[in-house]
């Protein structure tokens, strides 16, 4: 439940206008999932072929300019990282709404820049940072599906100044569309996803790259479910890594910095043909991620 400071009212989800900026995989599917679980659902993006499907599919109920990010109960910033930093820019020159304050939260892969401009929103705002782990390769509101959410961790960032009702109602949308929360500091989740997210997508690049150097064609015709599986997330959308790898660029070296080491030990270990020491190191690595994905 969600109570406004300028009236005194109330809102739960099931009578909330949501405006979403961004009808791509992530936006899309959020629309999808909320549908009939909130009172209308608006849709705004730069591309009129993403707002036409989207009405077309009855994703959303209507579509429209920046101009609506004010007149709703819940806005949700839905594309990537340095286009919410954007978005969040523009909201800093709009003016209250009938509807303030604003409830708003983030889609981002990363969180410490966003929570920072977050932080400088009019007071008729009431932040509070987003993360749901989840997506694919695919990218564009036509690969969206309203089961992307279901069953995954969805983080929640909350600001000094994110109120119990926006917190509340955050909560909210993410039981609606089937994620789990978890509450996690900006900066912290900035340092974890670096590791078990943005490292993986480097590696998997940097895989692709050391197969591309042998420039002989046959090594592709080799390539089976291993090397499909290790390279998977090279293949998802540029400009969202992108935005990705330098906002976040500190943890994200942190984390290559230790991949690195690792790499040197095993290095040594293969050149020295120690089996003992291989075993030492890799037996806790095995056990480790079949307890994780049993």
């Amino acid at each position: 439940m969600r109570t406004s400071q300028a009236t005194g009212t109330t809102h739960r989800l099931v009578s909330t206008r949501i405006c979403i900026i961004g009808l791509g995989l992530m936006g899309g599917s959020l629309a999808m999932a909320l549908r009939g679980k909130c009172s209308a659902l608006v849709g705004i993006d730069t591309d009129p072929q993403a707002c036409e499907f989207a009405l077309q599919h009855a994703i959303v109920d209507e579509t429209a300019d920046m101009d609506a990010a004010i007149d709703c109960d819940l806005l949700v910033l839905a594309a990537p990282v340095r286009a919410i930093l954007s978005n969040l820019e523009k909201l800093t020159k709009m003016t209250a709404g009938s509807r303030s304050p604003v409830a708003v939260i983030d889609l981002g892969s990363t969180k410490t820049e966003i929570v920072g401009a977050m932080q400088g929103l009019p007071e008729y705002f009431d932040p509070i940072g987003g993360h749901p782990m989840c997506g694919k390769e695919a990218s564009g509101i036509t690969k969206a599906e309203a089961d992307l959410y279901r069953g995954k961790i969805f983080i929640l960032s909350p600001l000094e100044r994110t109120s119990p009702s926006a917190l509340a109602l955050a909560q909210e949308l993410v039981a609606a569309v089937g994620a789990k929360p978890l509450l996690l500091a900006a900066e912290k989740q900035d340092v974890l996803v670096a590791l078990v997210s943005h490292l993986p997508y480097v590696m998997a690049c940097a895989l692709m790259s050391t197969a591309l150097c042998q420039e002989d064609p046959q090594v592709w015709r080799l390539a089976a479910s291993g090397f499909r599986d290790t390279s998977r997330l090279a293949a998802s959308d540029l400009t969202m890594m992108l935005d990705i790898l330098l906002t976040n660029r500190e943890a994200i070296l942190n984390a290559l910095q230790d991949y690195r080491n690792e790499l040197d030990g095993l290095t040594t270990l293969i050149e020295t043909g120690d089996e003992q020491g291989l075993r030492k190191v890799l037996s806790p690595v095995v056990k480790q991620r079949a307890e994780m994905y049993r």
